[in-house]
């Protein structure tokens, strides 16, 4: 049907096949170059431009944009620029704490769900469905909300939240690999449950775990933010972009739009580099979905 289809239209398949990656080698080199910048600036703003990002200078409040201030100052005479890079080093650790911490739990549920099966599938997964029904961001309102506001707190509630995806991921990687043959002579020939597992399946599981890790890291930046907008997250000292998003609500109301852009500019880029990035990778790991978009 596709070669008619070309036939009908005057196009080869496999030159817009070829129009296809080479969209792909774009969003791929320009999600490489976001993130590099990202990593650049966290890296070497702080050690280069030696000012305090909590400096206050009443004096140039709320200052557009210029040569002094390229991202403009917030109401208080803050530098924004420095603010936002500080901001998003919090942010990250954030979400490379969560997300790591929510890939382990996540991979050993799987892993153990799907390795033992039976009624320990079954109880794991009905856990799952339980948490899974319920609103991220409210379970993580009610998991801050027992303790003082603080980074541990806010990594605890993004992990907890979301180490079900990688569970369900990770289970359904682990039951695939069961069924190979490679799996059957390991068990015909005396291999324990816990040697297959730890041998053959986690590693099979491992290149799928780290993908949802990275994949995990935006979206628990993302949390953090909504959870310090909400005043619910890191206290409102700390330069996280949730904060300092929160507190130019009312610069935007009296027309002031930089200091509402650039932290929201700082979460919505890292994000876009990381999903592009993931999903080079994915195909990388799905053969199947390679094979269709080379043809």
């Amino acid at each position: 049907m596709t070669d008619v289809a070309a036939e009908k239209t005057g196009t080869p398949w496999r030159s817009r096949g070829g129009e296809g990656r080479s969209t792909r080698t774009l969003r791929l080199r320009t999600s490489a170059v976001l993130l590099t910048a990202t990593v650049l600036a966290v890296l070497l703003v702080p050690p280069l431009v030696r000012l305090d990002q909590q400096a206050v200078d009443l004096a140039a409040k709320l200052e557009a944009p210029g040569w002094a201030h390229p991202f403009g100052t917030d109401d208080v005479g803050r530098d924004l620029l420095l603010r936002c890079v500080y901001g998003l080093r919090v942010s990250l650790l954030v979400g490379v704490a969560a997300a790591l911490t929510a890939t382990v739990v996540g991979t050993a549920v799987g892993a153990a769900a799907g390795a033992l099966g039976g009624w320990v599938d079954r109880g794991v997964m009905r856990v799952v469905d339980a948490f899974s029904s319920v609103p991220h961001l409210l379970l993580g309102i009610f998991v801050v909300a027992m303790f003082r506001p603080g980074v541990w707190p806010v990594v605890a509630s993004v992990a907890l939240t979301h180490w079900l995806s990688t569970a369900r991921i990770v289970r359904a990687e682990v039951l695939s690999l069961r069924a190979r043959p490679h799996i059957d002579a390991a068990v015909s020939g005396g291999a324990s449950r816990w040697r297959v597992t730890v041998r053959h399946l986690l590693p099979g599981v491992l290149p799928q775990a780290a993908l949802a890790a990275v994949l995990m890291v935006p979206h628990a930046m993302w949390h953090e933010s909504a959870l310090s907008f909400l005043g619910l997250g890191l206290p409102t000292h700390t330069a996280s972009l949730g904060n300092l998003v929160q507190e130019a609500r009312g610069s935007l109301l009296a027309g002031q739009w930089w200091p509402t852009l650039f932290p929201g500019l700082f979460i919505i880029v890292p994000t876009l580099a990381v999903a592009g990035l993931a999903g080079a990778w994915r195909e990388r790991l799905n053969p199947r979905r390679r094979s269709e978009l080379m043809l």
